[in-house]
């Protein structure tokens, strides 16, 4: 093989495992903001506007799975990764969501500004409320997302995919807790 071939396969390896990171963030939180969807709607008895519901988790779901794999990509929440697993995926979990409600902050103003506002009448209409509220509940979304992509990062992606998809006849005696 040729630079040039090794080069082209690299960079093709990379795309695919990008678009393997997205689909996976994607598929987990459109699970889970289709989940709150539906408990919004069964709170406040609109299952009319079901389709709307549903089209905004999943469009949230991509968005904030691009600014989980843009973070990455600038290396955000790295402080803790020598530290204990829990405390880097606490430290990401909380580290992503703040970056999340940065992204829905820029998503209020733009919105605002398309629709001829000033700036202070943006600021005036956004729901900080709202938006911190948006943010605690990222938080926690995360904190299992990032407990996962922390494991994976510490025991490398054959491990981690042998360990969760690969059934095994034999434990193996080094991950038992009893010996």
């Amino acid at each position: 093989m040729d630079a040039e071939t090794t080069g082209k396969k690299s960079v093709k390896q990379k795309v695919k495992h990008e678009f393997e990171e997205m689909a996976i963030l994607t598929a987990y939180l459109a699970f889970l903001f289709c989940a709150l969807a539906t408990y919004s709607m069964m709170l406040l008895n609109r299952f009319h506007v079901s389709y709307f519901a549903y089209g905004t988790a999943l469009l949230n779901a991509l968005v904030i799975a691009k600014v989980i794999l843009i973070g990455e990509a600038l290396h955000a929440g790295t402080k803790f990764e020598r530290k204990a697993l829990v405390y880097s995926a606490l430290w990401k979990a909380f580290i992503f969501a703040w970056l999340v409600f940065g992204f829905h902050l820029l998503e209020e103003i733009i919105k605002g500004k398309i629709h001829g506002e000033t700036l202070a009448a943006v600021f005036h209409d956004i729901r900080i409320d709202d938006l911190l509220v948006r943010t605690g509940l990222i938080f926690i979304t995360f904190v299992p997302l990032f407990i996962f992509r922390e494991l994976r990062r510490v025991i490398g992606d054959e491990n981690f995919q042998t360990i969760f998809f690969r059934p095994s006849s034999v434990p193996d005696p080094k991950l038992s807790r009893t010996q």
